[in-house]
């Protein structure tokens, strides 16, 4: 909830509109339309910075925060439009590396509020905007206000048809491409590398992860070929963690805005470029709920807990194998798991086995999209994997603790942002610490 007056009245008008978020989404809408028309009635706020676009199944949000935080070291204005939030809906919106603040946000959504109003009067293509249409442009109007010279957007969902492909990305990512959405992206890698590629703009360079005989990649590949775009593929290496694959787009990414003769004010006018994701940058883009660590205290024994929003079969394989590179993270865990019914369920399940004996299933908190935790226990039955349901998060939060307990393993919290969101008070409360500011 919002401490904000202002911001609490303005998030209740927003949340009488369509939020496709937390909802199923077999009959969302798609089209730019109302995007396109709600932005004209706010003065076409995106056109007031240059951005950089980001999408991709997985690792996006963590590439958007490394580019924020380089911009940011450089001396640049720079803001950041993120989704979802975990404990905070300010969280989506940042500037220089910092979330917005509730007053700020309350008065961007008050306007872009008033042109919804204003385009149900007249009847025009806005009054079929959603929840995530508002909040899209409300994170706009702020980069225009606080005038930000660059803003790095992540997609919401997919990217040809997202509410963020308004803007003109000088720069697209693409990290990966991975089955879910399948309902509005298609069915298979190609379909939706095609969603996802639709924001790159004619000319503008792609970096992407994906190679070129890749059944995505191609797709990546002969877009870029028609649009006249360079594509940059960064190589980490096989056995690159995570960090270290996000580390090679978020570098390549401003390498070519280097290329770009953008320059760095707080480093005597040098270009941008890789140079700037030292550790102290990476240290201020790590974000909550991507596997973040906290150490708990059952009776007499330190209990580790990771908290990781992975809800796709590939990134939980890639989460597990560089968690398994700390020692006491190495053996078996007891998973806290809630997945959203667009997921690929028996894949995930089937990889979270191969770590997790016991596995506590639960509902998606504040969402109606979630898969029920009795269907996905009777999965985890048919795999050969012991697993309980347990409907209510936080119950099944502590009961999952006292399994890892009793097992001696440590806790994965996973399958949703939501999920993490919902528990994560309670961990840092346990854990003795405190969230950011």
């Amino acid at each position: 909830m919002a401490e904000n007056h202002e911001l609490a009245k303005a998030t209740a008008r927003l949340d009488a509109l369509t939020d496709w978020e937390r909802r199923p989404r077999e009959m969302m809408r798609v089209g730019l339309e109302p995007m396109i028309d709600l932005a004209a009635r706010l003065g076409d706020p995106q056109n007031s910075f240059r951005s950089i676009h980001v999408a991709g199944t997985k690792g996006k949000g963590s590439v958007s925060a490394m580019i924020e935080a380089a911009l940011t070291r450089a001396g640049l204005r720079v803001g950041r439009y993120a989704s979802p939030h975990v404990e905070r809906l300010t969280e989506r919106v940042s500037l220089e590396g910092r979330e917005v603040d509730e007053a700020s946000l309350a008065r961007a959504l008050d306007s872009a509020l008033d042109a919804y109003d204003a385009a149900r009067k007249a009847g025009s293509p806005a009054v079929d905007a959603t929840w995530f249409d508002l909040l899209t442009a409300s994170a706009f109007i702020i980069f225009a206000e606080t005038r930000c010279e660059w803003a790095v957007v992540e997609v919401g969902i997919g990217g040809r048809l997202d509410s963020t492909n308004i803007v003109n990305g000088e720069i697209a990512v693409v990290t990966n491409i991975g089955l879910e959405h399948t309902e509005i992206l298609g069915e298979t890698r190609a379909a939706i590398a095609g969603e996802k590629v639709g924001i790159l703009k004619p000319r503008a360079a792609l970096i992407t992860s994906l190679d070129p005989h890749d059944e995505a990649g191609r797709v990546l590949e002969a877009r870029a070929e028609e649009l006249g775009s360079p594509v940059v593929r960064p190589r980490p290496g096989p056995k690159a963690t995570i960090e270290e694959a996000n580390v090679a787009l978020a570098g390549a990414a401003l390498d070519q805005l280097g290329g770009l003769s953008v320059r760095a004010p707080a480093a005597g006018g040098a270009a941008v470029g890789a140079w700037l994701l030292d550790e102290r940058t990476r240290a201020a883009a790590r974000l909550p709920g991507r596997m973040e660590r906290f150490d708990i205290e059952v009776g007499s024994r330190r209990l580790p807990v990771v908290l990781d929003g992975a809800h796709v079969p590939f990134n939980l394989e890639a989460v597990l194998s560089d968690l398994a590179r700390t020692p006491d993270l190495s053996g078996p865990c007891v998973a806290i798991v809630a997945l959203a019914a667009d997921k690929d369920a028996k894949g995930f399940v089937a990889e979270l086995g191969k770590r997790a004996p016991t596995i506590v299933f639960t509902d998606l908190p504040g969402s109606s999209r979630g898969r029920p935790p009795a269907e996905l226990q009777r999965l985890a039955a048919s795999l050969g994997l012991a697993s309980e349901a347990e409907p209510d998060a936080k119950r099944a939060f502590r009961r999952g603790a006292e399994l890892a307990t009793e097992a001696n393993a440590w806790l994965l919290v996973t399958g949703s942002l939501y999920l993490v969101g919902a528990l994560r008070g309670a961990v840092v409360e346990a854990a003795g610490r405190h969230p950011p500011p």
